[in-house]
């Protein structure tokens, strides 16, 4: 078993104060107001009633009160507020055809009310309306408010284009206009078109906000542009906009994804500095970045300092806690810290389990994963999700129990929740695994009945696993099956076709699927090095090595590494070739090294000399000299020296 990172107990102390802050919260003084979502124990007061429908049409009559444009507002309203978009519909109906009209207020709610069922086409024609048929001036208010019913539900084009439809009618657009102009772009990753809004706000005398600043910043983190996204906090903040703790939030996520924590750290301390006060989310971001970078131990830190900041963890703390152990091969101590969780009041959710479960197949651990499952069985506030199903098929696919994975399924479909295609693929590759290829084809017919789409992994499994057993006619059959359907194949899908086609010899029909990977435009369907080892190996068995050497070329050209088959693909070759392969091998990987180095390609090169090193084949002194210097640079060398001295200065 490995070692925790940390002591257990560690984590006992703090889930006991983070206990106790959560079910024993800072009293109120008595001079504190309720809240509205706090409840009394006074009867609510009843609604005042709304005019009753025969009252509403008989009044002309009755001659109590003469029907007019409030009541009918006021009528909609209450329709908006409980969703009856029908007697909305027949209301403008009425309206229209007494040729009434009704306040923008009014078509507000309308607009938010349609936000609220998913139906923002109706709110745009209802905007396009208003004018003709309701005699009602459109302002921005009530084009931002269509605005934001149809970016919410992520039509981020269509957003635009109501957006310049609307400006091109003379609707002049304020903060908020802009703000939800910026947010399409940033989805769309258009952020350069984002950064030019963002600089024409000033000149529409519309300086922007927090909620600008923090959306920009937002998208260059999601397309990797952190240092620009944090030099805008330099500049709100010169501009006299004070930063939130949303603001800080998305910089720290951004720079922990990309792992610099010496940044988030001079980040964190500014956010101290600035008054801003650091929330669940703020923490939970730091305590995951530390997990991604493996520094457990500095994670349970922060959630010390968490728990003493009356900051109580949440079920993503944990969960992300969890995570970090699983990835560190942890798993069996994560259970552990899970159980004295739950002996607190902490209830598991479906993400941890599927974690843990998917963990303790990975580690070998079947039987604990098993006992997990039962135990989450056996709860009930907590069903099993298509996440956690999903976990249970693959770790016992990997087991190479199939057949159990296959009840697992038919359970699930019994209960209610239906496979998907991560489920059925990783059902379909445990079959092809156990040598049951018929088994397999059988839950790939499945999916038909459950009415489960196909995405390219499925493609991938299948064609992996006919090209495997020989049925490589098979699988061009399925190949041309998943282009005709619209499916773009990806790496694997791509690699595992080339595979078959050069285990039966036919390399020259794989070089060709080879080049029309190249020609893709999606990163998710460029080759790699798993595609370019299939086939130099291809090549190499054909004694068609000068090809090969060629491949190779193309493929250090085109930025991917060679790594240790690629190696021994040559070496094999060079053997069957030579006498003195020896040699000529050496010669071969030491001349691969330099050409790395050349490229800066430090990583790749390392190991080449790591290949090397194994085979008993030293590179020269020159060679050394070149790498030794990339692989010791000076920072590295002064900290080790650095460590070194303290160490020597402690024992003293």
């Amino acid at each position: 078993m490995p070692k925790c990172p940390f002591p257990l107990r560690i984590i006992t102390h703090f889930l006991n104060q983070s206990r106790i802050l959560s079910t024993n919260p800072p009293k109120l003084s008595t001079s504190t107001s309720l809240s509205p979502n706090q409840s009394m124990e006074s009867e609510p007061e009843e609604e005042p009633p709304i005019i009753s429908e025969k009252m509403f049409k008989s009044a002309p009559k009755m001659g109590s009160f003469k029907r007019g444009d409030p009541t009918l507002s006021l009528r909609i309203e209450k329709c908006a507020g409980s969703g009856d978009l029908a007697s909305i519909e027949n209301l403008l109906t009425l309206i229209r055809s007494e040729n009434r009209a009704l306040r923008e207020h009014t078509f507000i709610v309308i607009f938010r009310a349609y936000g609220r069922a998913h139906l923002p086409e109706k709110a745009v024609d209802l905007f396009r309306r208003m004018v003709d048929e309701f005699h009602c001036k459109r302002t921005v208010k009530s084009f931002n408010s269509v605005l934001n019913v149809v970016i919410k539900e992520g039509l981020y084009r269509r957003g635009l284009e109501f957006h310049d439809d609307a400006v091109s009618s003379n609707i002049t657009p304020n903060g908020l206009s802009f703000n939800l102009v910026i947010k399409a772009l940033c989805k769309l990753g258009l952020v350069d078109r984002a950064v030019e809004v963002f600089r024409e706000m000033p000149e529409r005398k519309c300086p922007p906000d927090v909620y600008t600043y923090c959306t920009l910043m937002d998208g260059l983190c999601k397309e990797e542009r952190i240092d620009e996204a944090v030099l805008l906090l330099d500049e709100m903040q010169s501009e006299g906009i004070s930063p939130s703790s949303v603001t800080y939030n998305v910089l720290i996520n951004g720079l922990c994804k990309r792992g610099d924590l010496s940044r988030v750290t001079k980040l964190v301390d500014n956010m101290f500095l600035k008054g801003c006060v650091p929330n669940e989310v703020t923490y939970n971001t730091l305590i995951n970045g530390l997990c991604l970078k493996g520094k457990l131990d500095k994670a349970v830190s922060l959630l010390e300092r968490m728990v003493s900041s009356k900051c109580v963890p949440n079920d993503v703390t944990y969960g992300t806690l969890v995570k970090g152990l699983v990835k560190q091969r942890g798993t069996v101590d994560a259970v552990r810290l899970l159980v004295s969780m739950e002996e607190r009041g902490y209830r598991l959710n479906q993400h941890v389990y599927s974690v843990l479960i998917s963990g303790l197949f990975k580690e070998g651990k079947a039987e604990e994963a098993m006992e997990l499952w039962k135990k989450m069985m056996g709860e009930k506030d907590c069903e099993p999700n298509i996440v956690v199903y999903s976990a249970l098929v693959d770790g016992l696919c990997r087991e190479g129990k199939p057949e159990e994975a296959k009840e697992i399924v038919n359970g699930m479909i019994s209960n209610g929740c239906m496979p998907n295609a991560y489920t059925y693929s990783s059902l379909m590759r445990g079959f092809f695994r156990a040598g049951l290829s018929e088994e397999a084809m059988k839950v790939w017919g499945e999916m038909d009945e459950t009415g489960c789409s196909r995405n390219e992994v499925c493609y991938s499994v299948l064609i992996d696993g006919l090209c495997g057993v020989g049925k490589v006619n098979e699988a061009m059959t399925v190949w041309s099956e998943m282009l005709a359907t619209g499916v773009k194949p990806d790496t694997v899908a791509y690699s595992s076709m080339i595979k078959g086609l050069c285990g039966v010899g036919s390399v020259d029909a794989a070089l060709r699927l080879y080049h029309e990977m190249i020609c893709q435009e999606e990163p998710e369907s460029q080759p790699d090095v798993v595609t370019y080892n299939i086939l130099l190996d291809g090549l190499c068995v054909q004694r068609d090595v000068s090809r090969a050497v060629d491949l190779l070329n193309c493929m250090l050209d085109r930025g991917c590494d060679p790594d240790v088959i690629t190696c021994n693909v040559f070496l094999k070759s060079l053997r069957e070739k030579s006498e003195d392969s020896c040699e000529e091998g050496k010669g071969f990987l030491e001349e691969l090294v330099v050409r790395l180095l050349k490229r800066q390609r430090v990583s790749g090169a390392c190991k080449i000399v790591e290949v090397m090193l194994s085979k008993y084949m030293a590179p020269k002194g020159s060679t050394w000299g070149m790498i030794v210097p990339e692989i010791c640079k000076p920072k590295k060398i002064n900290a080790a020296i650095d460590k070194c001295w303290r160490n020597l200065c402690a024992l003293k």
